[in-house]
């Protein structure tokens, strides 16, 4: 019988090659030493610096430190159920998460295990935790206003789709207040929204969670927690993570999504405690070298993307607490230098009842008029300049001296200013609304009412302007212009209603 070599060398090759694929040819390793959310591991040669590691009972960890003899490896997860002399796995991947619409709505944790007591969430995409930023030429410039529906910022501090803000500040002076009064009022501005909540209180997270559920806010938004009590592990992958489930919706399905982090100050801590774990040399304040770096691969992954990649954005709020005012700490100027610019809120004026409680001196967007719709523009662009005279003005009188009547008046104006600009937490307004507001105040409408019925005045105004010519409002929301002609209707309605409620001036 003749053999045909040409049969027998193809089914040899068949044979191998399923071999192949039923062989499991990733490396393992063996832990030598765990800790902290920290393993030692001898034998995995051939692993790279950031790839995914699987030890035994499904948890997972990432390799961050390559040394000679062994590699140094965080673990995200329960780093008690990891024992000395286990195995590890390579799985030549980084570390993904599973990213998805199915996430809206949900409480998650970094890995995206959910956290609601719902079902357990299983999606047909994943995405990497670590991306590049999209390049110069992929980006554009940043024009489309992200409106927070609080009058001071809209009106001073507008920001933009693709921006990054951070809001700064002291301990309990609203900045997590700001981040929810913003994504509240994204309802009817189609952004989906993530909350990153890093080292925060389960209580304080919890209470979020109710104020965005009560605002029917949790069915675009998805909150990513790693809690106080959680390892410092889980801290540092948390806003990667947010991120990530971020640029999906942005690459993906071209959407504007809202980042928020709140903290980036406690992502440093956690960090900074990884790294000194991993015996990696400590620099100032005992932060690693590349603390810098740390936050600016986080933050440049937000922008506004070209038309050719579908024109979505990620907006970013990063959030950094202060100690005692010191915005030129560390951590605080790190961020600043990344972010477009910044929201400083003060404790003088929030104890004071100036409440959100912006500084606006030291308060900047970069983005500036940019970021406005034309009608706030057109009645805004003085507001800033007006109250910073407001406040050198009101230092002056302080002193005792007599001021003239122009100065009198100004001052007079600047208090209606501040009142009218004071609102209260979880009612955003439209920009509708704020532009008459503005326009009441700058106008002089008020100079007449006394500066503690103000707001009063105001509210009741807009309300039986809302219920009697609702369309005036609409006009301005839907053609984000202020014409002169609307303009004076609303001054005419302003006399009607001053003449109808003597009470209130």
């Amino acid at each position: 019988m003749k053999l045909d070599v040409n049969e027998i060398s193809s089914i040899l090759k068949q044979e191998i090659s399923q071999y192949k694929n039923k062989l499991d040819i990733s490396a393992v390793g063996r832990v030598v030493e765990v800790g902290d959310g920290i393993a030692r591991i001898y034998g995995l040669q051939n692993a790279m610096a950031g790839e995914m590691l699987m030890f035994e009972n499904g948890v997972k960890g990432e390799v961050f430190n390559l040394e000679e003899d062994s590699i140094g490896a965080v673990i995200y997860g329960d780093y008690v159920k990891v024992k000395e002399g286990s195995d590890v796995h390579s799985t030549g991947q980084l570390l993904s998460i599973p990213v998805g619409y199915e996430l809206l709505g949900r409480v998650v944790n970094p890995l995206c295990e959910a956290l609601d007591g719902g079902p357990s969430i299983r999606t047909a995409s994943t995405r990497f935790i670590e991306c590049d930023a999209p390049s110069i030429s992929q980006r554009m410039p940043v024009k489309k206003p992200l409106q927070t529906g609080i009058k001071s910022i809209d009106s001073m501090i507008p920001i933009g789709r693709g921006q990054r803000e951070l809001i700064i500040g002291d301990r309990k002076t609203g900045k997590t207040a700001i981040a929810i009064d913003t994504i509240i009022n994204q309802r009817s501005e189609n952004v989906l929204c993530i909350y990153v909540a890093i080292g925060l209180k389960e209580s304080t997270v919890a209470e979020v969670i109710e104020t965005l559920r009560k605002n029917g806010a949790m069915e675009y938004t998805t909150v990513v927690i790693s809690s106080a009590a959680d390892f410092a592990a889980m801290q540092y992958i948390a806003p990667y993570a947010g991120c990530a489930l971020a640029e999906y919706f942005m690459y993906e399905h071209h959407r504007d999504v809202l980042c928020v982090y709140d903290d980036l100050g406690k992502h440093a801590v956690a960090y900074r405690q990884l790294s000194l774990l991993l015996r990696r040399p400590p620099g100032r304040e005992a932060y690693p070298g590349d603390i810098f770096y740390l936050h600016s691969r986080l933050l440049e992954r937000s922008a506004k993307l070209s038309e050719k990649l579908g024109g979505g954005s990620i907006t970013a709020l990063p959030i950094v607490e202060t100690l005692e005012e010191q915005v030129s700490a560390y951590i605080p100027t790190n961020v600043i230098s990344i972010t477009d610019g910044q929201i400083y809120l003060k404790r003088d004026l929030f104890l004071s009842g100036i409440r959100p409680a912006i500084d606006v001196g030291t308060s900047v967007s970069r983005v500036g008029g940019d970021a406005q719709v034309e009608a706030m523009k057109k009645v805004s662009s003085k507001l800033r300049l007006y109250l910073a005279a407001y406040n050198e003005l009101l230092n002056f009188a302080r002193l005792g001296t007599e001021l003239d009547v122009t100065a009198q008046a100004q001052l007079d104006r600047g208090a209606r200013m501040v009142e009218l600009l004071k609102q209260p937490q979880f009612s955003p307004i439209s920009v509708g609304e704020q532009v008459i507001t503005i326009f009441i105040g700058l106008g002089g409408f008020v100079d007449d009412i006394a500066v503690k019925k103000v707001a009063k005045f105001t509210q009741a105004f807009i309300q039986r302007l809302k219920s009697e010519r609702g369309e005036y409002i609409d006009e301005i929301n839907k053609t984000s212009k202020f014409s002169e002609e609307l303009a004076d209707k609303i001054a005419n309605e302003i006399k009607v209603f001053k003449e109808a409620n003597k009470l209130i001036s």
